[in-house]
């Protein structure tokens, strides 16, 4: 008898859809940069091509990070929490820009007196981003 080793993959708690959180952590700051899902192609080519890829929901396709942008995401650590059903990268975040509105982190707001209150700014203009 042959016995196969589990993948992974297998260890994962994927939700009704097959997917899974995946928090996007600044190695070097350690600011959370972005939280975006992952289905199971997604985080195996993370891991394969060492490069943050993602499912894109709205899109219904991969979306490897920075495809349009050329703000890549470089796989540095990958970690499971212990529920099995978040995965937090590590990575070094190329051209320090990971949200689409142009700024570091897409956690730009604090909530201060019952309203949102934007505390980051812009490093570059999205509109000389996104073409």
């Amino acid at each position: 008898m042959v016995l196969l080793a589990m993948s992974y993959l297998d260890d994962i708690n994927w939700d009704n859809d097959g997917l899974v959180p995946a928090i996007a952590q600044d190695k070097t700051s350690g600011q959370i940069l972005m939280v975006a899902w992952m289905n199971r192609e997604a985080l195996e080519l993370t891991v394969n091509e060492n490069r943050a890829i993602y499912w894109s929901r709205s899109r219904q396709k991969l979306w490897r990070k920075g495809e349009e942008s050329g703000h890549t995401q470089q796989l540095i650590e990958l970690r499971l929490d212990c529920d099995s059903d978040v995965i937090m990268m590590k990575v070094n975040q190329i051209g320090n820009i990971a949200c689409h509105t142009g700024r570091t982190s897409c956690f730009y707001r604090v909530l201060e007196n019952g309203q949102w209150k934007t505390v980051d700014s812009v490093v570059k203009d999205p509109k000389e981003i996104y073409s």
